[in-house]
């Protein structure tokens, strides 16, 4: 079944926020080329405008950069030093979403992307996962997305050479959502 309206969906226009404590943004970077190291961020905060159509609506989110974790102090440290995302002189990562395209169950979202003061076009391909209404009366809706960046695009050029070859962190990190919202009273 596709679902080619908000309305269809079960969205209704306005403002949804998103909620903090049920979505997840993280990353996936390989390391030394064998395995894949994953993190996320606490610290978010975000808005969802739902327009009469998709092209009509946007989002614009903030992330604290000291809230990286990754389930090593001594990465976490590192990722947040000025080697990567220098979160003293860059406190937040931000996006701003310029375009929604395609219809309520697949979509794709482009906008800028700022880490370390530089800004990017990023497009995430993304699902919309559902509306539902908990035991308290909110409206939730949820939704995935992701897209792969070049890290050295951002500033992020730390690395480290291998004696096989190679380098220790891929340029390649795929930037991952998870994440719901709840529409505003």
């Amino acid at each position: 079944m596709s679902v080619t309206t908000i309305e269809s969906a079960g969205l209704t226009q306005g403002i949804w926020n998103l909620d903090v404590s049920h979505s997840t943004v993280g990353f996936v970077v390989r390391h030394a080329g064998i395995s894949k190291v994953r993190g996320q961020f606490a610290l978010l905060e975000g808005a969802l405008t739902l327009g009469e159509t998709l092209s009509d609506s946007s989002i614009t989110a903030t992330i604290q950069a000291d809230s990286f974790k990754s389930g090593d102090e001594g990465r976490d440290g590192h990722v947040k030093s000025g080697d990567f995302l220098d979160v003293e002189a860059f406190p937040t990562l931000t996006f701003v979403s310029s375009a929604v395209s395609g219809d309520a169950e697949d979509f794709e979202l482009t906008g800028e992307l700022t880490i370390r003061g530089i800004s990017k076009t990023v497009t995430f391909t993304g699902e919309f996962n559902g509306v539902a209404v908990d035991p308290f009366g909110a409206t939730r809706a949820g939704f995935e997305a992701k897209t792969v960046i070049s890290r050295k695009e951002f500033g992020l050029t730390w690395n480290a050479a291998l004696e096989a070859g190679g380098v220790l962190v891929s340029d390649k990190v795929t930037i991952t959502l998870d994440v719901a919202f709840v529409k505003a009273a």
